[in-house]
């Protein structure tokens, strides 16, 4: 386990509440976005600000975290590769256990526990989760955006009427170049 900068805008001292459950501490402040939280199409752009409402309350297991996340996307278009620019707010709420509670119950779930080292908490991985979880898994610039042209890649948006010949087999081409015949009165036998 790395140990925790406590100048690092997502790590916060928990010390001020002390181990008396009940106390809470009420946080606000805008913190710039972390590398890479998002997902590949749409993301919160690094260094950006995210605004963090947080209430930290002592509990007897550790510090209960209940906040929200305010943050701007910027992404593209699934459909048509068009910029996205968007805001997202998140809530979450998580259990940071205590670090000196962690021998005395040992068990499977240990590994899935959120912990405290000393008094600091570390916010980016819950932020993370977060974020990603309430990301659409396909962005879109409109609900109705009809996307790019299969044939020739341009943006259906732009030209509505937007159209090619019909497609002609390349094994029947050759036909294409006969003249038809002209239909000449049948000879009756």
């Amino acid at each position: 386990m790395t140990r925790l900068d406590p100048r690092a805008p997502l790590v916060l001292d928990t010390r001020e509440l002390g181990r008396r459950p009940g106390s809470q501490h009420e946080v606000t402040r805008t913190v710039p976005a972390p590398a890479d939280l998002g997902i590949e199409v749409l993301r919160v752009p690094e260094g950006s600000p995210v605004t963090l409402d947080l209430r930290l309350e002592a509990v007897m297991e550790g510090v209960l975290l209940t906040g929200s996340a305010q943050a701007g996307l910027a992404g593209e278009c699934v459909r048509c590769l068009e910029p996205i620019e968007d805001e997202t707010e998140v809530r979450f709420q998580e259990l940071f256990v205590y670090d000196d509670t962690r021998d005395s119950e040992q068990n499977s779930e240990d590994d899935e526990v959120s912990m405290l080292q000393g008094d600091l908490l570390d916010l980016e991985p819950l932020l993370r989760d977060a974020v990603v979880l309430a990301l659409p898994f396909q962005p879109v610039c409109q609900d109705d955006c009809p996307g790019l042209c299969t044939e020739c890649g341009a943006r259906l948006a732009d030209d509505p009427d937007h159209s090619h010949e019909a497609a002609i087999d390349p094994r029947w081409a050759k036909l294409a170049h006969l003249e038809p015949e002209q239909d000449s009165p049948r000879d009756p036998d």
